[in-house]
Formats: C-alpha cells, sequence, structure tokens
C-alpha cells in the first residue's frame, strides 16, 4: 500500500473538532488524549472563575499547575451555559464540532436547553460523551458523583491496602484518569462508526465507576464461580506470587514480580536462594499464592543483603524481573525516563519561562502525538472563537461581559 507523502508526520487527529463543556478532571482528560494527536479542542469555561481545576494542588504565582497539564492543546473560551446567550454560543460552536465531551449531572443539559436532542436536529453527525458519577440510568444517577466516591464504590478501596488497616484510596485521581482514558476511547469509537457506518452521531455515556470496575481484575468471576471475596492484602496479588515491595541494604525499595516459574527460579538463584524452587510450598504458582507470606519472608531476607542498584544489575544479568520504587525526582533523574522522552519541556508565556509535563503516551512511527501549549489563559481564545470564527459582534459579547483578547 502506497503511503501519500504529503501525510506524513501530520496529527492523526487533524480535522476532528471537540467541543468539551466539562469541568474537574474526567471529561478533561478525555479531550485531553485527543488533543494529544491533533484533535482541534475548544474548552468552555465559566466566565470569570474558569473550570475549577485552575484552583486544584498547587500554584506557581497564582496559576494553578494541574490546569496547565489537564488543558494542555487546548482553546479557552467562556460561555455561561446557564444563559441563553451561553446557550447561542454552544449551538453556534455544534454546528462544526464532531464531539462533545461534558460531565454534569443528570438532567443538567436538559435543563439548560442543551440536551441531545436539540444538539443533533443542529448536527446530526454530533457525538456526544456524557460522564457522570453513576451514569443516565439506574437508582443512583441522580446522585452527585466523584472520583472518590466510584474508588470506593467500583470496589478498589475495599481490596487497596492492608488487611489490619482500613481502606486506602489511591494518591491520585484514579477513578477519574481512567474514566478519561476510556472516554477518550469510546469517542473514537463512535467516530469510527460514524464515518465508516452510519454517518449519523450517537449519545455515549458512562459512570465513573464503570471503567475502573471493569479494570479491577477476576473478582467478578471469582464471586461468581467460587464464592470468593478478595479483601486487602498489602501489595500481594491475589492471582501471582511473588509480587510485592521489598527493602534494600541501602535502605531504598524494589518491585519485584515472579510471574512466570522461570522468572521466579531466576530470582531464586540470583539472591542465593535456590533451595526454594523445589521447596514444596514454593512448586508453581498456585502453591506459592497459598504461601505468599512465608515466601515474602525469605525473599526480603535475602534481598536486604543489596544494595537497590546491585540488586536491580544482578536481576537483569539473569533475567529476572525488579524495578526500583521511584518518587518523581527520581524519575526526573533516570536514564531511560530520559531517552524515551518521558518528560518534556514547553515554553509557557504565563508562567514566565518553560514548564515540564508528562509527554504524550504512545510513540507512532508517522503521526505522532506531541504538546504544542500548555493549558491556557482563561478566555486566551474568546476574540479567535467568537468573533473571529463564530462572527458574534465584539460590543453584544462585551455587554454580556465577556472579555476579549486580539492575538
Amino acid at each position: 500500500m502506497k503511503t501519500n507523502s504529503n501525510n506524513l508526520f501530520k496529527d492523526a487527529l487533524s480535522g476532528i473538532k471537540v467541543l468539551d463543556i466539562s469541568n474537574f478532571l474526567a471529561g478533561p482528560v478525555s479531550s485531553m488524549f485527543l488533543g494529544d494527536y491533533g484533535a482541534e479542542v475548544i474548552k468552555v469555561e465559566k466566565p470569570d472563575l474558569g473550570d475549577e481545576i485552575r484552583y486544584w494542588g498547587n500554584n506557581k504565582n497564582g496559576v494553578g499547575l494541574m490546569y496547565k497539564l489537564i488543558n494542555r492543546n487546548k482553546k479557552s473560551i467562556t460561555a455561561d451555559l446557564r444563559t441563553k446567550f451561553g446557550v447561542k454560543i454552544i449551538k453556534k460552536l455544534i454546528k462544526n464540532t464532531d464531539i462533545i465531551i461534558e460531565n454534569y449531572r443528570k438532567g443538567t443539559l436538559e435543563k439548560w436547553g442543551l440536551s441531545y436532542k436539540i444538539l443533533s436536529k443542529i448536527n446530526p453527525s454530533l457525538i456526544m460523551i456524557r460522564i457522570t458519577g453513576f451514569g443516565q440510568t439506574g437508582p443512583n444517577s441522580n446522585r452527585p458523583g466523584f472520583g472518590t466516591l466510584a474508588e470506593g464504590y467500583a470496589g478498589f478501596a475495599a481490596i487497596n491496602g492492608y488487611e489490619d488497616r482500613s481502606p486506602l484510596l489511591p494518591g491520585f485521581g484514579l477513578a477519574d484518569e481512567t474514566s478519561g482514558l476510556m472516554g477518550a476511547f469510546l469517542a473514537l469509537t463512535a467516530l469510527h462508526e460514524r464515518d465508516r457506518k452510519s454517518g449519523i452521531g450517537q449519545v455515549v455515556e458512562f459512570g465513573i465507576y464503570e471503567p475502573l470496575f471493569t479494570l479491577l481484575g477476576p473478582q467478578v468471576v471469582d464471586y461468581d464461580q467460587l464464592g470468593i471475596v478478595q479483601t486487602r492484602n498489602g501489595s500481594r496479588l491475589p492471582f501471582t506470587a511473588p509480587r510485592n515491595t521489598y527493602f534494600t541494604k541501602d535502605e531504598k525499595w524494589v518491585s519485584i514480580s515472579g510471574s512466570a516459574q522461570s522468572t521466579f527460579e531466576r530470582m531464586c538463584e540470583a539472591l542465593n536462594i535456590s533451595h526454594l524452587i523445589t521447596d514444596k510450598r514454593f512448586l508453581n504458582n498456585r502453591l506459592r499464592i497459598e504461601n505468599s507470606k512465608v515466601l515474602d519472608e525469605a525473599l526480603q531476607k535475602a534481598i536486604v543483603k543489596f544494595d537497590q542498584s546491585t540488586l536491580i544489575k544482578l536481576f537483569d544479568e539473569v533475567g529476572a524481573a525488579a524495578a526500583p520504587c521511584y518518587n518523581i525526582k527520581e524519575i526526573f533523574e533516570d536514564k531511560h525516563f530520559k531517552s524515551r522522552n518521558n518528560i518534556i519541556a514547553i515554553d509557557d508565556q504565563e508562567l514566565g519561562g518553560q514548564l515540564k509535563m508528562q509527554n504524550v503516551v504512545g510513540k507512532f512511527s508517522r503521526t505522532p502525538g506531541r504538546v504544542k501549549h500548555a493549558g491556557p489563559k482563561l478566555g486566551q481564545h474568546n476574540y479567535e472563537i467568537l468573533v473571529e470564527m463564530l462572527g458574534l459582534n465584539e460590543k453584544e459579547l462585551e455587554i454580556h461581559g465577556y472579555k476579549l483578547t486580539q492575538k
């Protein structure tokens, strides 16, 4: 198959137009992934305040750093969706939009006059991604929902932590981030169906708890078939052993997995505990799971004799699996992260210098993703989009309190 040279190194999703009217984390993460690969994303924020994620986490000189990451590659406009004028703006934008992403409580868009029924009459090919706490149907559908609630509701917290301690929530927005990934995937799935088959759009909706629930492993089949209720067991897994974090001689930590029989045997030989290979308690994976606590004690006793770097080098030499448990400072210093360009530096005028953030995930040979810019100032693209693109009157915009900044 011949490749058109004119298409080389162009953005994979160029020409796809996304309207992000969501806020906080799950919806904006979805549009971030789409924007990473070239979709044109217009983010709609509340006038004056903007998306509340601007005030989440740490800031530098009042500028929210989390916002800079999550809303990279997007253009920011302001519109109050609770007003007729704000609704008018959305309806104008919808005419040339492929995907709209929202994460308001059930019924909110309908109350504002922005239901899919109304918007699809303007643009029948429109795809609407609706992300809520519990989905659009079911007895909990009217309840407010955030990622923290989903992490408990989906069953994650119940299995996370140690058996003698309380359920442990993750140290980052796990449910929201997984929902962001799922939202981007489902948007592209619906886009593929529209462009390859029906030619018309549709609504795609899910609850924040659902992607995480799906990713939690074999809990459903185990309970259904065997009545097993998974409990908290530290860093151990219920389906393979050994698997844990271990303390090294230089007071650092390593994560180790012996999922394959050959890997477990190489690990034991490297640690000079080859007698464990023939121990009746550890002959295969199922036996090791049953005796995982005893196995971990034996491994820890052997591992603490080595420095972290020495242990990893030794494991690499024999083909066993180990990795350091890094903090973010150590990640910045790691040669592999640097060689893969996992962290990218970009110029940001608002912060007055360079800003480093996670790079786009995935290495494409022809159409790579890229970070073009960090999250914009609130309403930075009002003039470009509302005046130049939509043709709205400047005086009318100013009457309604819209701040306009020309390029």
